[in-house]
């Protein structure tokens, strides 16, 4: 259940960061207070998930989680750049967070 958790915490991570761009600096008041809510959400699951697994692991996945899923949405939504260079950086972004999961004792 904690790495459901891990995994959760990490997509609330990248609805954060985006939303940091909706919000124009904080000048939006809706999308600021759900750029704070997810952001809230998020380092709470970490939290929680934090309890069983290592603070190392639990970190790196959820940055790594953050990462990937901000930059992949950051080309579908923003058009930013999609070279192949970028992909496979953000693909071995994904093999070291599934090498944690499978090098985790929890």
């Amino acid at each position: 259940m904690a790495w459901v958790l891990l995994v959760v915490a990490g997509l609330f991570e990248v609805a954060w960061a985006i939303g940091l761009k909706y919000t124009e600096g904080f000048t939006r008041p809706l999308p600021s207070v759900l750029t704070l809510a997810a952001m809230t959400v998020s380092v709470l699951l970490l939290g929680v998930a934090m309890k069983s697994l290592p603070v190392g692991t639990s970190y790196a996945v959820w940055v790594g989680v953050g990462a990937v899923g901000t930059a992949l949405l950051g080309i579908v939504l923003f058009g930013e750049p999609a070279s192949a260079g970028r992909l496979a950086s953000l693909g071995l972004i994904v093999a070291g967070i599934v090498g944690l999961k499978l090098a985790s004792p929890a």
